[in-house]
Formats: C-alpha cells, structure tokens, sequence
C-alpha cells in the first residue's frame, strides 16, 4: 500500500472536467478536501457542452443533449443547482417513435397512457414497467454504482434482474407482439450501441424506460454547457479550482496532489502514466474494448421539422428506425464494421421547447447515427433520408449544417475514443466491472490513482455516479 504524502498542495487533482469529473471534485470539496479540475480544453463539461456550431444564434449540444439519468442522478438531486441558474425543461413525452404505415409510438409520462397505445401489449408493458417504476428510487443506487454482491436492495434488484440480464431481442420478441410496442423498445434498446442480441442489453432498455415514466426526460435550459456550468460554479463555491486549456501529457505534471483522479479512458491513462501503475494492471487496461462510434450532424432550420405525425413535436428524443427489425439490423451491421443504409438515428428538436436555442422562428436540430469505431464515412445523406422518411419536406427547411464523423468526435473530445461516447463498450462484461474487474475499481492498485469517467461503474451517461463513487473511494485512500 502506497503511502499518502501528506506535504503535497493539493489533497486531489482532476484530469478532465466532464460531469464525472466536476461530481468527484464536489464530493471531495464536500468533505474540506482541497482539489484542482485540470482542462484540456477551453471551457468545462467534456461531453456536456454548449457551443453555436452552425449559424450565429443556433446553440447546439455537441454531445449529450437530453438527461433523463441527470434528472435522476440522486447525487445531482442533492445539489443546489438551481442555484447557479440551472433549470430543466421536461418536453410532453420522453419519446416518439415514428412509423411508416401508422401513427407514431409514443411513450408518455404516464405508463398507463403509454401502455394504453400499445394494443394487445397494453398489460404486457404494464407488467414490466411498473414494478421498476414503483422501485425506481430504491434500486437507483445499486443500479448506479459498481457492482455488489450484497445489494441495498437485494429483492428488488432480483427483480429486476430477472429481466434486465437477458438481451433486448430475446425480451421483445419473447413478450410482444405489436409493432408499435416493439419498435418502441428497440429505440430505446439501441442507445447500448451495440447489437440488440448482446446479453443485457434489456437492462438499458428497461432503466431508460422506466427513467422516462419516473421523471421524463428532460433538457437544460440553454443547453447541456447549463449543467455542466453549474456544476463547475458548485464547486468553485465550495473552494474548488478549474484551470481550463491545460494537456495533461504526462503525471509527473501533477506531482503536487496526495491523490490523482482521471475522467479520462483507459487508452488516455495509459499514454500519460503507463510507466507509473503496476504492469499486470497496465496489460488489463490494454485489453480494454472501445464501442461503436457515432456520426453527428447538428442542423439550423427554417423551421420545425414537419413531421408526418405532430406527437413527434412533442417529445425530447425521436427515435428514426422504423420497426424492431430495421433497428436490430442496424445495429448488427454497425458492429460488423458495416455503415447502414437505413440507420438508427436519435434526434432532438430542442428549439421547439427552449427558445434560447434558435433565433424568433427559426430552429435547431441535434441527431446521430451509430457508425463503425473510428469510421471517416459520411452519413448525412443517410441521417437525412432516415428524417425525410417520416417527415416529407424536412431537407426543403435546412439552412446549415455542421457535421462530425467518429474521428472528429476523438479529435474534439479526447475522451471519445474512435467516437466511442460511452467511454467502452457496455456489454455483460463491462457494464459493471469496467475498467478492470477489481472488488474496487475505481482504484489503480498500489498508485494514488484513480479513476472516475465513464470507463468505471455505473458507466456511460450523464448522472455524476462515476465520480460520485470514485470520489468515496479517495476519500477512503485519504483517512
């Protein structure tokens, strides 16, 4: 066990002030630790950041857009953020759904009226959503952090697993029969990236689901960089401090902290401290596996996207990819190193519901495609095709575009490596045992390193619990 030098400046340093980062520095600003967030870039938020990327006065989300885990988060519920001005807007429904001979799914807030859409599925739904949602805050901390062999809940989480183990495809097409209800969970299926036959890809479907019935899903007023700026004004507040625009090539740039903590992947670890942490650790990090990658097209529009069906106008997220095999076939070929004709696309109109989005008429759209790691390829013309699909005369409104491929994604956020924004790919294998299965992983093994990105337990998305848990375990180091 490595000793803590209690002479350093700093008790922690932060490499990376994405919402992970920003939560592991507030946990340990909580406990009167003195902590440093150090950024390579030139304003804070990593994967949640605001920037006009098309036209002067469109504002588009780079990457994460809509936060139905941010909004659930039971460490960002504890914190003051309206504070700092944040303020979350919550859209009609969570999701829509558009299909080519009938009127859009819809899943609503309410699972009752969901379920009540889904004909013959109706009590099927209603059978596997609501015990999730009556135990939603119970199993939300088990299910948000690493893994455990002696849960809070252990019953609930039973339950729950009984269904969340298995793959999405085995789940839909075992339990539903309708259309609707089956390209329904497909969308919310495919946020995984990777193919709906993997083992517990249900698990994403059902959290996700049960997220949107629970507390919607939500967008922060003025964009996804609100979130993040409250955070970093938190933790400021608290005695924090952030330099921005500093690389970190190296650890022996970060010699003055009694604790280092990376919100950074394990191929970016490995670059700037290999020589430093044990080489048994060091060849398991190695051994790390990346994701799919995305495709990102952000649009300033003429006006709001019309969409065959008008519910679409009132959800967060629209879900393009038709029925549940369309998606499924998809998202094999996206893993198969094969750029699909027709893929499944996420898109965000958030201009319809923010007005601080576009200017007077005018409007904004965020979408993506899932695409082979690394991929250089274009897919507008697919993304846009996949839109024009249910909405005729959507490509007539588009005034601008900004386009991403996986390699930009990596050249605009380090952290996404071949376009990978989960951080790895969450399969059965690295969904709660990532980086390294260790009995704790958020700790480098006789180093005062940690690590507390999206690489580490609970995984991808926007909720804080990496940092949150790798932050208990420094304080832990630091006793």
């Amino acid at each position: 066990m490595i000793a803590v030098n209690y002479n350093k400046e700093y008790d922690a340093i932060i490499v990376g002030s994405g919402p992970n980062g920003l939560a592991a520095g507030i946990v340990l600003a909580q406990n009167g630790k003195k902590v440093k967030i150090i950024e390579a870039s030139d304003s804070v938020g990593g994967g949640a950041r605001t920037k006009f990327l098309t036209l002067p006065g469109y504002k588009h989300d780079v990457c994460s857009a809509i936060h139905p885990m941010a909004m659930a988060s039971p460490f960002f519920a504890s914190l003051p953020l309206q504070n700092y001005g944040l303020k979350w807007i919550t859209p009609e429904f969570p999701v829509a759904h558009p299909l080519d001979n009938e009127p859009a799914a819809i899943m609503e807030m309410d699972v009752h009226r969901t379920a009540s859409g889904l004909g013959r599925d109706n009590q099927t739904y209603l059978n596997l959503f609501n015990p999730i949602i009556n135990d939603f805050n119970d199993l939300l901390p088990d299910l948000l952090g690493p893994f455990n062999l002696f849960p809070k809940n252990p019953i609930k989480v039973a339950k729950f697993g009984l269904n969340a183990i298995r793959s999405a495809s085995s789940l839909i097409n075992s339990k539903f029969k309708e259309t609707r209800s089956r390209a329904l969970l497909a969308g919310l299926a495919a946020h995984s990236i990777q193919p709906l036959n993997n083992a517990a890809t249900s698990a994403i479907t059902l959290v996700l689901g049960a997220a949107g019935h629970a507390v919607g899903w939500p967008m922060p007023e003025g964009g996804s960089q609100s979130l993040s700026n409250a955070l970093a004004e938190h933790f400021t507040f608290l005695g924090g401090e952030i330099e921005t625009g500093k690389m970190i090539s190296s650890v022996k740039q970060l010699s003055e902290a009694k604790a280092i903590l990376f919100d950074i992947t394990p191929k970016q670890i490995l670059e700037i401290a290999e020589n430093e942490i044990p080489k048994s650790y060091a060849k398991k990090l190695n051994r790390y596996r990346y994701g799919p990658g995305v495709f990102k097209l952000d649009l300033a529009l003429d006006g709001p996207i019309p969409w065959k069906d008008e519910n679409c106008c009132k959800a967060a997220t629209v879900h393009i990819g038709g029925t549940f095999e369309e998606i499924a076939k998809a998202e094999s070929q996206v893993f198969e190193g094969i750029h699909p004709e027709k893929p499944f696309v996420l898109l965000a109109q958030q201009s319809l519901f923010d007005s601080t989005r576009a200017p007077e008429g005018k409007h904004t759209v965020w979408c993506y495609c899932h695409v082979p790691n690394g991929s250089t390829q274009d897919m507008t013309q697919q993304i846009e095709d996949q839109i024009e699909r249910f909405a005729p005369g959507f490509k007539d409104l588009i005034l601008f575009r900004n386009k991403m491929n996986a390699a930009d994604m990596q050249t605009y956020n380090p952290n996404y490596i071949g376009g990978d924004i989960n951080g790895g790919i969450q399969d059965l294998r690295q969904l709660y045992t990532r980086p390294v299965n260790l009995f704790d992983p958020y700790r480098i093994p006789n180093t005062s390193f940690f690590i507390c990105s999206s690489s580490s337990p609970p995984g991808g998305g926007v909720h804080g619990m990496c940092g949150y848990h790798a932050a208990q375990a420094v304080l832990n180091f630091l006793k």
